[in-house]
Formats: structure tokens, C-alpha cells, sequence
């Protein structure tokens, strides 16, 4: 295949964090160019935005770093013009509107749509990403916590009813580019706070897909005084003597974004900063306490690198093009 842009692909959202990230991740892709596309109202430069310019431009693609509203409204258009869609948001992550509610405080506006909607965490689901439409890239803190405590649950070894603690911790730009009282400077700098407290909207994309029951996950997000970066500490008690080395390895062997460190090694953020790689370390005790480390870029692989790895899937590119 040639190294020309052969294809474009859409950013909605272009200016949020998200979508800055996306910009610079197309500007290396070889073969897919991106295209800003302004869905704010308010813009004095605002190009209608709808399925018949999705096909003026001839997109193959159109990337949502927009709230769940907004993708909500414009999801179904961009798909009829012939579009696929990689949606950002928390849209299309969970399974029925019951439980968008109950978590997002929201009514879902667009719940034909959510059968249709592959979860695009690539390691689990590569083949079922690879043949959608529509493709809801995972939030921030479920990638790491999916990607550490999934393959221990599925292999028998954590004692779940003793449960999971999951201890995530965020940079603040993990809260979005729209300015806000709790993400000042002034309120964010020399401080350490914790926020939704055991009810954060990102805790039924672990239960959905670790396959847990709320009363065995418990999860507190923290929001520390650096721009980027998510670190999440889990604990939990071992069912059984199984080798976690090898169930990791086995679990992660032909995958290109996951490093699993030695027994007793963990990462840190500036291993993982500015990359698609989620880094992960354990180290354990003979009385069967085990802690898990997990870090990831959130505006990469919790965000706009995973987005670009689901995109190459779907339109057949190598999954590490403009990654790696």
C-alpha cells in the first residue's frame, strides 16, 4: 500500500483535549488525513454539520471527542451518509438505557443504537471492532482497570468475595478542557482530592467487561495536581497458588500496547506519557494480598490513541499505525 492520505477522517470536537490529540496522532498516520469539523453552534466559522457533508467530504471515518449528547444527536446521520463512527464519549459504552441513566444521570436519546455499538477495547474485542459500524472507544480509567483486572478474574484467581479495591488516580486533564471550579489552578495545584465516591460512571464498564458484580468492585477516582496521566493501584485477595506472570503473559503475548513488568516491578506515569501503551506491574505476599499497578496515558490510550487504534481496525490498516 502507498504512504499517500488516501482517506479522511472526521474530528468532531477538535478542540477539547481529546480531539488536540487526535489532530497530532492523524498529522503521523500514513494513510488517513484528519479534517476539523465544528459542531458548536456558537462558532462564528461553524460548517453545518450533517450526513451531506460527511459525504461532500467523502469521509471514511468521523471520530466524536464530543459529550454523550452530542454524540447521541449525531451518530445515526454520520452512518446513514456511509460513515463509520468511533464515538469518545460515554454514548454507546453501556448496554441498555436502564443502566445509561442510573450511571450517567441522563436519558439516552439514541438506544437503537446501542446493540450495534462494539466496545472497542482492541484487546478484547479486536474481532468484533474490526467488522463494526460503530465502534464506543472505553473511558480512561476502565482501559487500565479492564486491561489488569480481566485476564486475573477470567483465570479464577482473585478471591472475589473478599472483593476489589480499585485506587485510580488522574491528571486534570482527564476532566476535560471546559474550564470549572474544581479544575482551576488555584484549587487543583498542592492539592490530592478524591470524587465519586463508589458511584463514578466509568464503574459499569469495568463490572460489563471483567465480569463483576458492583459488591465486589469498589473504586474511588482521585484527581492529582498534573496534566495528564492515569495510575489506578488495585488490591485484592488470591483464590488460588496460579502463576499471575504467566496469566498476564499468556493473556498479552501478541499484544503491541501492553508491557508487563517483572513480579515486584511496577510502572509509573512517565513510562506510559504521551504513548498508546498501558504498563502493567504486580507484587504479592504469602498471605495472598496482591497489588496491581496499571498506568496509562489518559489522553492516549485512555482516549484519542485508542480512538486511532479502533480506526485502523476498521478500516484495515495495521492496529499500530500512527502509534508506535
Amino acid at each position: 500500500m502507498s504512504s499517500s492520505k488516501s482517506l479522511r477522517a472526521g474530528i468532531v470536537g477538535f478542540r477539547g483535549y481529546s480531539g488536540q490529540e487526535l489532530i497530532q496522532i492523524l498529522h503521523r498516520h500514513h494513510y488517513v488525513a484528519g479534517v476539523e469539523l465544528e459542531h458548536r453552534s456558537d462558532s462564528a466559522n461553524a460548517t453545518p454539520l450533517s450526513g451531506q457533508t460527511v459525504k461532500d467530504l467523502g469521509l471514511a471515518v468521523v471520530l466524536l471527542a464530543t459529550p454523550p449528547e452530542a454524540s447521541m444527536e449525531l451518530t445515526a446521520e454520520f452512518l446513514e451518509a456511509g460513515a463509520k463512527v468511533v464515538d469518545l464519549s460515554g454514548a454507546f459504552r453501556l448496554k441498555t438505557v436502564e443502566n445509561y441513566s442510573r450511571w450517567y444521570k441522563e436519558t439516552h436519546t439514541a438506544a437503537k443504537l446501542l446493540d450495534e455499538a462494539a466496545y472497542g477495547l482492541p484487546e478484547f474485542y479486536r474481532n468484533t471492532v474490526r467488522h463494526a459500524r460503530l465502534v464506543s472507544n472505553p473511558g480512561c480509567y476502565p482501559t487500565a482497570a479492564n486491561l489488569a483486572i480481566r485476564p486475573l478474574v477470567q483465570a479464577g484467581v482473585v478471591k472475589l468475595d473478599s472483593g476489589i479495591i480499585c485506587d485510580a488516580k488522574s491528571g486534570v486533564s482527564g476532566a476535560g478542557r471546559k474550564p470549572s471550579m474544581k479544575t482551576s489552578f488555584c484549587e487543583v495545584t498542592e492539592n490530592f482530592s478524591a470524587y465519586s465516591l463508589l458511584d463514578h460512571r466509568h464503574v459499569p464498564e469495568v463490572l460489563q467487561n471483567s465480569g463483576l458484580e458492583e459488591s465486589q468492585f469498589s473504586f474511588t477516582a482521585q484527581l492529582i495536581p498534573i496534566d495528564r496521566g492515569i495510575l489506578e493501584t488495585i488490591y485484592f485477595r488470591r483464590a488460588n497458588a496460579a502463576d499471575l506472570s504467566q496469566i498476564y503473559r499468556d493473556a498479552y503475548a501478541n499484544e503491541p500496547f501492553l508491557r508487563i513488568h517483572p513480579p515486584g516491578k511496577v510502572p509509573d506515569l512517565h513510562s506510559v506519557r504521551r504513548t498508546n501503551f498501558c504498563d502493567i506491574g504486580f507484587s504479592e505476599q504469602p498471605d495472598g494480598r496482591v497489588v496491581v499497578v496499571a498506568a496509562i496515558d489518559n489522553l492516549v490510550k485512555g482516549a484519542a490513541g485508542q480512538a486511532v487504534q479502533n480506526m485502523n481496525l476498521i478500516l484495515g490498516f495495521e492496529e499500530t499505525e500512527g502509534l508506535l
